[in-house]
Formats: C-alpha cells, structure tokens, sequence
C-alpha cells in the first residue's frame, strides 16, 4: 500500500547552480578524480580523464571541420562511447547537439537534418545507406563522421578523425549560458511534425544539479544506462552522472539476463528504467537469483507506472521502486518520489525537484489556478524549462505564457505537493516509453489509395503500456484487410510508431468544428 506519511518541509531545497557551460561539469569532475571509471561499454573503460581528453580531440577536430558556435551537430547512432565524447566535445566546440533515433527511416531522417539545419554528422556505419540516400537534399549538411566501422571514400572515420587531434582543451567560443542552445532534441507535437527543443546550457547544467543533489548521487554510486542517448531521458542520466562522478555503465539496448548481470557484477546503486523494462524483471523466472542489494532505488519514467508493476518489482528486486517525470521541454527532470520508503507515494510522481514552482490551472483557458485537488493542467516554471521550439514561434507561445510552461498533463496536486497525473491533454501515444504523434500516422495513412478518414487513439497494452492503434473509415465500395493497412505503415516509420492493431468503421467520430473525439474512439477499445 502507499504510504501517507508526511515528508519534511525542507525535502526539496533551494540550490545553487554554477555558470559553466555544460563541458564544465565534465571538467569538474576530471579535476576531482581523473583517474576514477567514468564510463563502461562491454570490455571498454575510460577514465573522466579520457573522457575530458578525448572530448577536446573531438572538439577541435569539430573546429577543424568548419563547425563554428550555433552550428548544429547530429548525432545518429546508437548507445555509444563515441555517442558521449561528441556531446561534451561538442559542446566544447560551441556546437548545438540534435540526436536522431537510429530506428528513423529515410523521411525521418531527412526531415530532422533539414529541420535543424545540421551541418555535421555522426553517423554509425550500418545507418550509411540511409544517410547516402538523403544526403543530396541537405545542402547544410558538409561533413559525415562514421563510427564503429568503416567509411565510404569521400567520408571520416571516427576514431582516426579525433586521433590526428592533440588532446589539450581546445580554444572555447564565449558561451552565454542562459542564452546559448547546447542541445536540440526533437519531440512529437500533437499536430504536425516533431518540433525542436531549445535546451541552453543553463537548462541542462541546472537540471543535473537538481537530479543528482535530490537523490543524493555521488562518487560512490554506479549507474546502469540503457535508456537511449538520443532520448532526453537516456541524456539526463549520462550528465547526471559524470557530474555526481558516479560509474556509468552503458548498455546499447535492454536485455533483462544482461542488465541484472551487470548490476550484480559492477555492484550498482542506481537503475532509471522505463515500466516494460521492469515488467520484465518482475516477470523473469531468475531474478531473485541475481544478487541485487547493492541497488539504493530504482526509479521509473517515461510513461506511468503501474501500481502492481512497481509492487511487483519491488517484491523481486527487493529495492525501493517508484516514479519520476519529466519532459523533453523540461530537460526533462520536473519530478521525482523521494528515496524514503515511507515517503514514496505509489501513484504519485512525487514532489517538484528543488526550485521548480508549480500549480494547476483550469483546462478551458488555462490561466485560472486551481485549489489543492482540483484537477486541470500542470504548468511549471523552473532553470529547467526550455527556451522554447525551433522554428516555432506560434508553438512556443501557446506552451511557454506568462513564464509558465504549460506540460498538456492533466493532474491534481495534493497537500503535500505531491502530483497525480489523471490523463493527458496533448494526445500523445506512450509506447514503451516512447512518444507516439496520432497526427504524424494520421497523415500518413491519409495517402492509402483505400482510405476514406481515419483517426489513431491509444489503446491499453500490458507490454506496451500503449499501442497506436487505427480506425479506419474505407472509400465507398472499397475493401480491405488489416494486414493491408499495417504493410502500409510498416518501413515508413520507425517501429515503434507502427500501426499495432486497425478497425474498420463507418465514420470518424468528430465534434461540431471537426475535431476528432479521440475519448469515444478510446472507449471502443
């Protein structure tokens, strides 16, 4: 049962927060502890005194490319050494970092690149072809770096591109850092295509503080990070702990035998997962066999956590579980359930992190605030908060008013502060964790000869969480299977943004100024 106990009133405090770019909290802690692990991939350890210095090699051979401050570095390619070395050298170099999913087919990827603007690329060898294919209309794009194998004449490989480099801090541009964008990660809209996050330094650099100081990460902690790089979720624990000087052990996907190993094996304290990865612990017919004390908590985000899914992890692990939230807009940490069993509020994503300011307001108009319990939308104002969405100034203005950020979350905040999320005002599909945009499939699907109308919902999955599925309305005296529909999709999209299930009806429920009634399709399933 979740426990109602009284957290103490000085649970969250006020921090202070340093002005270094984002580089400097690698170089803080290389001046800490050079020598110490920062970082392990399969056989492969490096130092933050490797990481430091092989980030500077990168940074000039970034400067030596033609890459000047504000340009734009993508970042394709899976959980990697060479994934972490760009960001910081990047960020040396002065560059904004905008990380594309490995799993994006040719339109993804061509849409990001051209939506940035990139001017360099970091591209893991097997997704070239894919590259190649785009390449000739992105005349921004100048440079593409290979990693992990070898390049196409006419291209650079990573590792003898940042070898010919001395290792010495290169020379930095002036960062401003309230100003200056140091990452650019994309997040699907509830209309239309993804929309660039602008992510200064002073937003990510703050928003570690406020992590690692909150759960009270240090150089004694390790951490496993499965979660992807290219994710803001996945980036938020690579910073977080090589600022707190913690090991990171990085994984490039989830395997449950794997996972567990490691944690056994590295003696870790701290595992951020997402709930399909602890569905699958709770299920694993081993797990109790893995030796799992070391671990202080585990903490799960990315969509909800069911209560019986937490119960049942913390059963088998033995370990403190519960939730935690974020946004990408909110680089992304806003909350997080304190480390105190008996302050841990199962339904809850817990309490704001330490100086983010919250309240409800009424969901018609969005600037009246709501009493304690009364249930509208949470909006947040914080150093966390995003500058706004690329190329998006009528986006930013409707998300970013009055100097709130408006999260299209629906809750209700007891007197505790502690946040309970009832539904979602935006219409996104959360599967697996991963953000899902009805509009961006509906869209597509708007291009089958056979199809009439159609609108995707959310439908309810024990694995997933949530699959997209489609209700399909067909062209007067047309038929089709489902399987049709799903081939259609299928290869056009990353996988999981596919169709998962399809029904065919005879009209798209709308209401009278044509908008689609996504709730009465959902309650169908």
């Amino acid at each position: 049962m979740s426990s109602r106990a009284k957290p103490p009133p000085d649970l969250r405090p006020p921090l202070e927060y340093p002005g270094y770019p984002l580089h400097g909290l690698l170089r803080q802690t290389f001046g800490r502890c050079p020598d110490k692990i920062a970082l392990v991939y399969g056989e492969r350890e490096l130092t933050f005194r490797d990481l430091e210095e092989r980030s500077n090699a990168c940074a000039r051979a970034l400067t030596r490319l033609g890459v000047r401050k504000g340009d734009r570095v993508a970042l394709l390619t899976p959980n990697s050494v060479e994934f972490e070395i760009t960001f910081f050298g990047g960020s040396k170099a002065g560059a904004i970092l905008t990380s594309l999913n490995p799993a994006y087919k040719e339109e993804e990827i061509h849409y990001q690149l051209e939506d940035s603007g990139a001017r360099a690329l970091i591209v893991h060898a097997p997704l070239m072809p894919l590259v190649e294919s785009v390449r000739g209309d992105l005349p921004n794009l100048k440079e593409i770096v290979v990693t992990e194998g070898d390049a196409p004449p006419g291209f650079l490989n990573f590792d003898a591109w940042i070898a010919a480099e001395i290792t010495e801090p290169p020379d930095e541009p002036s960062i401003d850092q309230a100003k200056d964008l140091i990452a650019l990660p994309y997040s699907s809209g509830t209309t239309g295509r993804p929309k660039g996050v602008m992510l200064s330094h002073r937003n990510l650099v703050c928003n570690y503080h406020q992590f690692i100081t909150n759960h009270r990460i240090g150089e004694s902690d390790g951490g496993l990070n499965f979660l992807p790089l290219y994710h803001i979720y996945g980036c938020m624990i690579m910073g977080g702990l090589i600022l707190a000087g913690a090991k990171q052990v990085l994984m490039r996907r989830f395997d449950v035998e794997d996972a567990l190993l490691l944690i056994e094996r590295h003696h870790l304290t701290l595992f951020h997962a997402v709930p399909p990865a602890l569905l699958a612990i709770a299920h694993h017919p081993e797990t109790e066999n893995y030796d799992l004390s070391s671990l202080r908590y585990i903490m799960s985000g990315a969509a909800p956590l069911p209560p019986e899914v937490r119960r049942l992890t913390q059963e088998k692990t033995g370990c403190l579980t519960f939730m935690g939230y974020g946004l990408t807009e909110t680089s992304p940490v806003t909350h997080m359930n304190p480390l105190e069993e008996e302050w841990v509020r199962e339904e809850s994503i817990g309490p704001p992190v330490s100086d983010l300011e919250q309240k409800v307001v009424d969901l018609e108009t969005g600037e009246q605030e709501l009493e304690t319990g009364e249930v509208g939308e949470l909006a947040l104002k914080g150093p966390q908060v995003m500058q706004g969405y690329w190329n998006a100034p009528e986006e930013t203005a409707r998300a970013l008013r009055g100097g709130w950020f408006h999260t299209g979350d629906i809750v209700r905040i007891d007197e505790d502060e502690y946040v309970y999320i009832v539904d979602r005002l935006k219409e996104m599909i959360k599967y697996k964790g991963f953000s899902v945009a009805p509009a961006e499939l509906e869209a597509l699907l708007h291009h089958h000869p056979l199809v009439a109308d159609v609108a995707v919902v959310p439908k309810a999955d024990p694995e997933a969480g949530e699959i997209p599925k489609a209700f399909i309305v067909l062209k007067d005296g047309e038929s089709a299977e489902p399987e049709e529909i799903l081939e259609f999709v299928r290869g056009k999209v990353a996988g999981f943004k596919e169709i998962r299930e399809v029904e065919f009806i005879s009209q798209i429920p709308k209401s009278g100024s044509g908008k689609i009634l996504r709730r009465v399709l959902r309650d169908r399933n």
